[in-house]
């Protein structure tokens, strides 16, 4: 469905943009893909690698509509990643990433809408269900703006729709580079928040090709999450370093020690399906009745009440092995 169409991708210098380029070039033939940042040094660097003719590089941020209405002419789809992500620093400077995360979300939606975009997809984080940081709140209230959307769009063709999954192994600012760094320093120990610490595992690459796949899954209003297993962040430091010992530094601001992606609270309009829920809309849409069935034609069933999705109780695990495998 991305053969001769135009894409863009905001936020789309980091990890995840730059994985989401490369699997497009390679599977597809884009018309044209669109890099949406605000970082003219990281834009130039990742022209010295993605510089296919159908490539396009794009000064921007998210906070400013005006440009990213410019961006958004003669685009077909769109994938929203870009966001202020760091846990601490969101704590500390709440109105900065308030600025990114929610105005910016409102900013997307008013472009795509203007310009006749077909479908839009939004990458949240499992931070956001249950929310106990600013960061997570703030892409709480994105999702929101996303889903509420597509009641906006009326008769509009655009459609709005959410993946939410978890820890990206090896993605920038993640614990794993982190202690990569670390032992590579030479440290004598590795720092742990809490000994009982649990995380959802995805490669980069996997929440690429679920991303890619939902645009076809989509009616829109749906937040996509996909099965994942789980792993101790003990578990973690020990397959990477067997030999080093642990210190515990105590929770950052704003840390869980387990994480949530589909909340119990959600499971009255929270569906099964083979290797992923769906967590359908609160609000009711006027063109879609039946979510259990996706535009793809595969069928989900309702969770059990009060099912929850959780890190801590998870029934899939990572093996050191496993880990270090995917690393690789």
């Amino acid at each position: 469905m991305f053969k001769d169409k135009n894409i863009l991708i905001t936020g789309g210098t980091g990890s995840f943009g730059k994985c989401y380029t490369k699997t497009l070039l390679e599977r597809y033939k884009p018309k044209k893909i669109v890099i949406f940042s605000r970082d003219e040094l990281k834009q130039y660097e990742m022209a010295q690698t993605y510089n296919a003719p159908c490539m396009r590089y794009f000064l921007g941020d998210v906070r400013d509509e005006n440009r990213l209405k410019e961006a958004t002419i003669g685009i077909d789809y769109i994938i929203h990643a870009a966001a202020l992500k760091q846990v601490p620093a969101a704590e500390y400077n709440p109105t900065e990433c308030i600025k990114t995360n929610i105005y910016g979300a409102q900013n997307v939606i008013n472009a795509a809408l203007a310009n006749g975009i077909s479908k839009v997809i939004a990458l949240s984080t499992d931070k956001a269900a249950n929310p106990i940081n600013l960061y997570g709140a703030t892409k709480l209230a994105s999702d929101k703006l996303f889903v509420a959307a597509n009641n906006i769009a009326g008769s509009r063709k655009t459609r709005f729709s959410i993946v939410r999954y978890g820890n990206v192994i090896g993605s920038r600012g993640s614990v794993v580079p982190f202690f990569q760094k670390l032992i590579q320093e030479g440290a004598k120990e590795l720092p742990i928040t809490d000994t009982e610490m649990t995380r959802f595992m995805i490669t980069l690459q996997q929440g690429v090709d679920f991303v890619l796949k939902n645009f076809e899954r989509m009616k829109g209003g749906e937040t996509f999450v996909p099965k994942i297993p789980s792993m101790k962040i003990t578990e973690v430091a020990k397959a990477l370093a067997p030999n080093l010992p642990h210190k515990i530094i105590g929770i950052r601001p704003g840390e869980k020690i387990h994480e949530t992606m589909c909340p119990g609270d959600d499971s009255h309009i929270t569906y099964e399906f083979n290797n992923y829920y769906m967590i359908a809309p609160t609000i009711q849409f006027s063109f879609i009745t039946d979510f259990s069935i996706n535009a793809l034609g595969e069928r989900g069933k309702l969770v059990p009440r009060g099912f929850s999705y959780d890190s801590g109780t998870n029934t899939q695990w990572l093996s050191q092995k496993d880990f270090l495998e995917l690393l690789q």
